[in-house]
């Protein structure tokens, strides 16, 4: 990592201070040093992007393409350095780090192929009498300046599926990237800037809370699109005035394991999306939901598993487990999990917390009433439970404030088709946990898990408006 990296004004870096330390999550030290934006430079980002509308609107697609292609170049070019940024910046194990680095250039490269693909419909508009001679169709424009707020646990993914489409569509935009982890989105910016993008097209702009009042409030922006809590995301909605909003917000994502399930194969599912990045993904295995006939084997054989993980240094090859983003947030999470058992649950393995470290941990006998049940872990920790019927898994998996993704070990067809029609969640996936996802489908949730979708094709009509033509032939 550089020693210093500066924030983005308008295309161009900009070394105003070296306010923000960023720290490497494993050791606690300082990684490196970051500008921090204050309110001027944020007034000055937005105006920019407002007079790069017109200048983006009218970018042909052929340009915005060459655009997101010398992205997925470079960032090819820049893989390892990008992942290691990751590792430190974020404490990701390695191994996931270098994951996230594939699904950003993944992420830019759907992106190019969209730009050339924003079509609209020719409509036939005689649908009685009076409308003899009337037809119509419709396209898509760019819905002009729009405000990026993004996470610390995918700090290239999240930024890059508000980034691309943006380009791919032609909007201009400011971004604020999460104060823990900024590096990612700034080295992103530094690709961005040696591109032609018009003047004012983007800014990346580290700042505090305080000061990001702006990227909410500010009437020139057109769109909101954030990622986060849900707490700060519904407050953010309520501030935001005219715009459109979209929120990508949490969840205590459900997975269930019918009876005909492959065991091994869904052990082996589960380890992976219940403590994949120290549990840190709002699509995280936290509440598994077995049928009783495979309960007892299902238990055994998943805490065997667990026990096996290697948690450590996130920069070793063989870390499962690394860090999570803070002390605060382990101790919070070790509080819940003492919580849970102190009301009657059992601690199967794990629950020890050194530090930032906390182990990957397995629950039963947990009442429905707990945190750890009731709300986002955010962490590596999930709860057991069985049904008896497929009808009163489905109901446990929708007894939740969040419907984001859920997960359905079954090979009836009949099965899940029920639980794609029934589950109140954004996206089910059969075969698999909820946690899995590429960067072509639409994603997000409904309930408190958010607004919109993202998925490239699906952002894009989000920061678009669809604009009507009418032409009448006289007879």
């Amino acid at each position: 990592m550089n020693d210093t990296y500066p924030y983005y004004l308008a295309n161009k870096p900009v070394f105003a201070n070296k306010d923000l330390a960023v720290t490497d999550k494993y050791s606690g030290l300082v990684a490196t040093k970051v500008a921090v934006a204050d309110a001027a430079a944020i007034d000055q980002g937005i105006a920019a992007t407002v007079e790069a509308t017109e200048p983006m609107r009218k970018m042909p697609p052929y340009e915005r393409q060459a655009v997101l292609h010398h992205c997925v170049d470079q960032f090819g070019k820049r893989f390892d350095e990008l992942a290691d940024a990751l590792c430190i910046e974020a404490g990701k194990p390695i191994k996931d780090s270098r994951g996230e680095v594939s699904r950003l250039i993944d992420t830019f490269r759907i992106a190019a192929e969209e730009s050339v693909r924003m079509t609209g419909e020719v409509m036939n508009l005689e649908i009685s009498p009076r409308a003899k001679g009337y037809s119509g169709m419709f396209k898509r424009v760019p819905i002009g300046p729009c405000s990026f707020i993004s996470p610390f646990n995918f700090p290239l993914n999240l930024a890059a599926h508000k980034v691309a489409p943006a380009i791919a569509c032609g909007c201009p935009f400011v971004l604020k990237p999460a104060s823990r982890t900024p590096i990612g989105a700034l080295i992103i910016g530094e690709v961005l800037a040696e591109t032609n993008l018009p003047s004012g097209a983007f800014s990346i702009l580290p700042c505090s809370r305080d000061n990001a009042d702006l990227f909410t409030t500010d009437e020139r922006l057109k769109l909101l699109s954030f990622t986060g809590s849900p707490a700060v995301g519904w407050a953010l909605k309520a501030r935001a005035g005219k715009k459109k909003v979209v929120l990508e917000l949490g969840g205590n994502a459900a997975c269930v394991v019918d009876a005909d399930a492959d065991i091994d194969d869904a052990i082996n599912r589960l380890v992976v999306g219940a403590f994949y990045q120290s549990g840190q993904s709002c699509i995280g295995v936290q509440r598994i939901i077995v049928h009783e006939s495979i309960y007892d084997e299902i238990k055994t054989k998943l805490v065997a598993k667990t026990e096996q993980l290697i948690t450590g240094d996130p920069k070793n090859e063989d870390t499962f487990i690394g860090p999570m983003i803070s002390e605060k947030e382990a101790s919070r999470l070790e509080g819940w999990i003492q919580d849970a058992v102190d009301a009657g649950g059992t601690l199967l393995c794990g629950g020890h917390r050194n530090g930032a470290m906390l182990e990957a941990t397995l629950l039963e006998n947990v009442t429905a009433d707990q945190e750890i049940c009731v709300n986002e872990a955010f962490g590596p920790v999930a709860v057991l439970s069985s049904f008896k019927t497929f009808d009163e898994a489905l109901v446990a998996v929708n007894n939740s404030r969040f419907g984001l993704q859920a997960g359905i070990f079954t090979r009836d067809l009949y099965k899940m088709h029920q639980a794609w029609d029934e589950l109140d969640v954004g996206g089910v996936v059969i075969g698999d946990v909820p946690s899995w996802r590429v960067d072509n489908m639409p994603y997000g949730g409904v309930k408190d898990s958010g607004l919109g979708r993202e998925g490239i094709r699906f952002s894009m009509e989000d920061m678009t408006e669809i604009r009507n033509l009418v032409v009448r032939t006289p007879s």
